[in-house]
């Protein structure tokens, strides 16, 4: 059952009235499939016209839904042979972010990437999606891996932030996190990163540091939260929807400013609405975007990367 985010109320009584009527017309003699049909085709519009106009802060909220698809998902959608590898060599194993070698339509990879949770429990043991220095250090530890075997580096990006907690510092969470961005940088394979839900803050930059940043449709990136940017700016977090416009978060405004290289479009009312039609849509990119990289020589990979982010900061 779908839960219905608070801009789509009107939506949500209609899907409620059709639900109504099809309880009714199981329990009764009355024909009433002309009226159920009629409903069903103005809900759809109703939900296409809705998502055609989102406002960043309402894409904001379909990034969050706690039914969007998470990198578990799409690991059992589309990658196969799935092997998990976890630990950093250091201090321990983070179940914030998972990794290991999968084949992506017979393809090879090393894929790795936040994992929120579905439900109380598996969001407190992957604690929400929030990586703490060790979860960044195995990173590092699977790209390393992935250049000295050859693969192709891939990334699923969906992080409210690195965990911010006094442990986290105290284990130097800020050098993990630069040292990941390294590490992005200088794998001589291709990597493609794609944000699918969140992308915040240098918990994203961390994985996302790639030949290619893709996002999807309803994702947003961003260097802080539209709350804690509304809450620096004007002492509250009530004014979290001007900070999200003026922030330019969404898929379509960081395609403009040239921040990501593609926008996958998702399914009418989010990937949340339909996973396996999103997934195959990153997935198809995402094998597209890697097609193109694996002729080039590691020599040219590198200095493309880095000139990538060299524009962006000349811009």
């Amino acid at each position: 059952m779908i839960s219905f985010l608070e801009f789509e109320k009107p939506i949500a009584a209609l899907e409620a009235r059709i639900a109504e009527l099809r309880t009714t017309a199981s329990d009764s003699d009355l024909d009433i499939a002309g009226e159920i049909s009629r409903l069903e085709k103005k809900s759809a519009a109703m939900l296409a016209a809705t998502y055609a106009k989102l406002t960043p802060w309402q894409k904001t909220q379909v990034a969050r839904h706690p039914m969007r698809p998470h990198f578990v998902d799409y690991i059992r959608m589309g990658f196969t042979d799935f092997i998990p590898l976890g630990g950093d060599r250091l201090y321990g194993e983070d179940e914030a972010i998972i990794g290991g070698f999968a084949r992506l339509n017979g393809r090879r990879v090393m894929v790795m990437g936040h994992e929120k949770g579905h439900d109380t429990a598996t969001r407190i043991k992957h604690n929400f999606g929030m990586a703490k220095p060790e979860g960044y250090r195995k990173a590092i530890r699977l790209m390393e891996m992935a250049g000295k075997f050859g693969l192709p580096v891939v990334t699923l990006v969906d992080t409210a932030g690195a965990f911010p907690g006094v442990e986290a510092e105290e284990r130097g969470q800020a050098e993990a996190i630069a040292r990941s961005i390294e590490a992005c940088l200088s794998v001589p394979v291709p990597m493609v990163s794609a944000i699918v839900g969140e992308g915040g803050s240098g918990g994203a930059v961390a994985l996302a540091a790639a030949d290619r940043v893709l996002m999807l449709e309803h994702s947003i990136y961003s260097v802080i939260s539209p709350e804690g940017a509304s809450s620096i700016l004007w002492r509250t977090p009530d004014k979290a929807p001007d900070a999200a416009e003026a922030m330019k978060v969404t898929a379509q405004d960081l395609l403009s400013l040239h921040v990501i290289e593609r926008v996958v479009p998702e399914p009418v009312g989010g990937a949340h609405r339909d996973a396996q039609a999103a997934a195959q849509a990153l997935f198809g990119a995402i094998d597209e975007e890697l097609d193109s990289l694996s002729a080039l020589p590691a020599r040219d990979l590198l200095a493309r990367r880095e000139e990538r982010f060299l524009a962006i900061g000349r811009a």
